[in-house]
């Protein structure tokens, strides 16, 4: 057999191993993202739980701010309904923005602030805010890494022939609401 020929097919096992490389290296970021959006997608799910009995709280003693419960009710809907992680941030700026007025008129009332079981629920919701926080930087870091593996030469070749696309971030829209929710009474 010819030399040439033995060159050809360690040029063709080369290309195809990298090939093999690469749809690796892209499912297994494609993987950990999915992954990391999990991650929020269980804590965003778990503030939705706390919200219903936050509202019950507040309404028990400021049962005629009938207003601010239906603002967060409807803001809460809005954002369990999200898929997508822009649509998911916007809806989330919303509830953050509705829990924001929620405690604003829980601070009117003092014995609503001394009540155990609303501190009981501010702490919960304070530790899920962190929650999410973390999992929103996890996740924005793998798809980062993920963006990242897609664009560079020659990678993006072959995650272009694959379908590979660039993923969305999980973005805060602006500096006031990138806080959590301030809850101090």
């Amino acid at each position: 057999m010819p030399i040439y020929l033995w060159v050809i097919i360690a040029i063709v096992a080369i290309v195809f191993f990298w090939f093999i490389a690469v749809y690796n290296g892209l499912i297994r970021l494609k993987n950990q993202t999915n992954e990391a959006w999990s991650d929020i997608d269980v804590q965003l799910k778990r503030r939705y739980d706390l919200i219903p009995n936050l509202v019950e709280t507040v309404r028990g003693y400021a049962s005629h701010e009938k207003s601010v419960f239906e603002n967060v009710t409807e803001a809460r809907s809005r954002a369990m309904g999200a898929q997508k992680p822009g649509e998911k941030a916007q809806a989330e700026n919303m509830l953050s923005g509705a829990l924001k007025s929620l405690f604003a008129v829980a601070e009117n009332y003092p014995d609503l602030k001394a009540s155990a079981n609303f501190a009981k629920l501010q702490d919960e919701l304070s530790d899920t805010e962190n929650k999410i926080q973390a999992a929103r930087r996890f996740y924005n870091g793998n798809v980062r890494d993920f963006n990242i593996k897609i664009q560079v030469f020659p990678n993006n070749l072959v995650a272009g022939m694959l379908g590979f696309g660039k993923r969305e971030f999980f973005e805060i829209e602006n500096e006031a609401e990138k806080k959590a929710p301030e809850v101090k009474f």
